[in-house]
């Protein structure tokens, strides 16, 4: 519609006509020969220089995480709900950038637009990918003088309404639901990806998507239950030097003449640091007539609360 609207401007009202340089821009090949002479050999006098090294980590990291977030975006779109291999994608990715390098292309990665197209359309196998490359290529090799007459606000436009099924505003309402440590990490993301770059963006979302996993398992690593002065304290999983001042901050406002039974024989992994706080905390606890119990168990992954017979 964008193409047929414009052409109707330029016959009859060409103050609305949209100028080339609004409109998709593709070298017309007169013949196959003419585009496969538009392949390029690298150059690889400075392949060691520190401006193509820092280049290429940069498109190295941006398509890998743009692959791996267009992935799992493809699997949720998956009616069948398969999941597909990072793995193998990634090495097909590295594949293709290699060959696409040798011949002066452009660098490859997913992109959840054409995916979503895809998946839209009813596609349920692999073969869907390779036919849309094929049709790609038939399309910039034979059609590329009609490409060219697309107004690029008509792409825009595509790229919002498929952007907007992608993050629609029941997307947020759900992660919004599932507590603000699942929502602040995905809307910062977000919008430092809007305001900065996709590579910035992702880095940021890291970084505070790491903050909130420390904080979740400094907080559900160790459980504590009180029956008056009956307290039981369980190591649950991972044990680090995060939680020290937490354990420590518990055992100072146990009060006197308590029983505490302290159980770390499920834990799969407890730092020296957590062991020298309890072991002090043994000592200690005498000064206070508290009893001390250590649950063990044979098969503990530390001597500590391992079971000897």
């Amino acid at each position: 519609m964008g193409v047929i609207i414009n052409d109707l401007f330029f016959t009859g009202n060409a103050v609305l006509f949209i100028t080339n340089e609004h409109l998709v821009s593709l070298p017309v090949p007169q013949n196959f020969g003419d585009f496969l002479g538009q392949f390029t050999t690298p150059d690889f006098s400075n392949v060691s220089s520190s401006d193509t090294i820092t280049v290429a980590f940069t498109l190295a990291i941006v398509g890998s995480l743009e692959t791996l977030l267009s992935l799992d975006a493809a699997d949720k779109l998956d009616p069948f709900k398969r999941i597909s291999p990072p793995n193998r994608e990634l090495v097909a990715q590295g594949v293709g950038n290699t060959f696409s390098g040798l011949i002066g292309g452009l660098p490859i990665t997913a992109v959840i637009v054409r995916t979503s197209a895809n998946a839209t359309a009813g596609a349920r196998t692999k073969l869907s990918a390779v036919l849309h490359g094929i049709f790609l290529l038939f399309s910039v090799v034979f059609l590329a003088g009609i490409l060219n007459k697309i107004p690029l606000s008509s792409l825009a436009a595509v790229l919002l309404v498929v952007g907007f099924k992608l993050t629609k505003p029941a997307l947020y309402k759900d992660i919004f639901a599932k507590g603000y440590s699942q929502f602040l990490p995905f809307i910062i993301t977000i919008v430092a990806i809007v305001f900065t770059d996709l590579l910035t963006g992702i880095i940021i979302g890291i970084i505070v998507g790491i903050f909130f996993v420390v904080r979740t398992n400094y907080h559900r690593s160790i459980f504590i239950a009180r029956d008056g002065k009956n307290i039981m304290i369980r190591l649950t999983k991972d044990v680090n030097f995060l939680n020290k001042a937490f354990l420590r901050k518990t055992f100072e406002n146990i009060p006197e003449g308590s029983y505490v039974i302290i159980d770390g024989s499920r834990s799969p992994f407890i730092d020296n640091d957590i062991i020298e706080t309890i072991c002090d905390f043994t000592k200690s606890a005498e000064l206070k007539d508290i009893k001390v119990e250590l649950k063990k168990r044979k098969s503990s992954s530390h001597p500590l609360f391992r079971k000897n017979n």
